[in-house]
């Protein structure tokens, strides 16, 4: 296993990715676009016209009103380099053929719910590699709340997904959070073993051994001024909602989570951040490591 070396395959010549179409009936290149291409919004397909993607028999053009014959050959290159991707409440930390890994902000759904379906971290994904192809797609690998920013990964394909999620206790080396919590926990260190069910209002609680799923956290406190500590919080296991339902059952709840327990809001957020991520790459083996810096709110609450 290595650790984060330069993924394999990147110098090989790659096969220029591409459609090749041939024309059945007389017309003209933008109609013919727009319907070849109807799953990309029209003025993506415009973009993909001016920016040189487009050959009809061999000669790349970028007339919207080229004329088109019966057995014309009309070319589509996707190889136009690397999309610019910015948005405020995402950032890509690291993408290649496989993988897409996030640093999300507070605030924004990890996928779609019931009620919201566009504004999501897999939705702007989603949007974000269907401009080099409309063909390409993205797989949820895990979630995080939508109050809880960093960390987070996507794949690329379902081959990807499969052997992550299939696989995901040995291939997750380390998922660390910082939270900042009410009070200072009796210890400086501990390792928090529990079992968490659901109620019919989807909260998570700690329940008897044997009735729920068992969960292990291993926390640390970094500081604290007794009315606030910021703690480290290693998952050993993945359920959901499980920092925040153990934190609650220690006594020491999350700064702004009402939901499970919190007399303060302090920060107008839930205290809770993903700030590393390692894991083996499922193409090339290599451990990943990810981390981002623990956010200045969290650290100047708790001085």
């Amino acid at each position: 296993m290595r650790r984060n070396s330069a993924y394999k395959g990147e110098n090989q010549p790659k096969a220029p990715r591409g459609r090749k179409v041939t024309v059945k009936e007389q017309g003209t290149l933008l109609p013919f676009l727009f319907q070849l291409l109807n799953e990309q919004s029209k003025s993506s397909v415009k973009m993909m016209l001016s920016k040189g993607q487009i050959s009809v028999n061999g000669k790349v053009t970028s007339q919207f009103n080229t004329p088109l014959e019966p057995n014309d050959i009309v070319n589509i290159s996707y190889e136009r380099g690397k999309v610019a991707f910015n948005n405020p409440l995402l950032k890509i930390v690291w993408e290649d053929d496989s993988l897409i890994v996030v640093n999300k902000k507070e605030g924004l759904l990890s996928v779609s719910t019931t009620r919201v379906k566009e504004r999501t971290a897999f939705h702007i994904l989603s949007d974000y590699v269907k401009k080099s192809d409309p063909r390409n797609k993205i797989f949820i690998l895990h979630r995080l709340d939508r109050e809880t920013s960093g960390l987070m990964m996507f794949a690329k394909n379902r081959k990807v997904q499969e052997t992550l999620q299939s696989n995901w206790n040995n291939m997750i080396t380390q998922r660390s959070y910082v939270a900042v919590v009410e009070g200072r926990p009796e210890r400086d260190t501990d390792l928090i073993t529990s079992f968490l069910t659901e109620n019919a209002q989807m909260q998570v609680y700690v329940t008897a051994e044997g009735n729920g799923k068992e969960a292990i956290t291993r926390y640390r406190v970094l500081q604290s001024n007794e009315a606030y500590s910021l703690v480290d919080l290693e998952l050993e296991t993945g359920r959901k909602n499980q920092i925040r339902a153990q934190m609650q059952s220690i006594g020491h709840p999350i700064a702004g989570d009402y939901k499970y327990g919190a007399d303060t809001d302090p920060a107008g957020r839930l205290m809770l951040h993903a700030r590393k991520l390692y894991f083996i790459h499922p193409e090339t083996g290599e451990e990943m490591c990810f981390e981002t810096r623990t956010p200045d709110a969290f650290i100047s609450l708790a001085k």
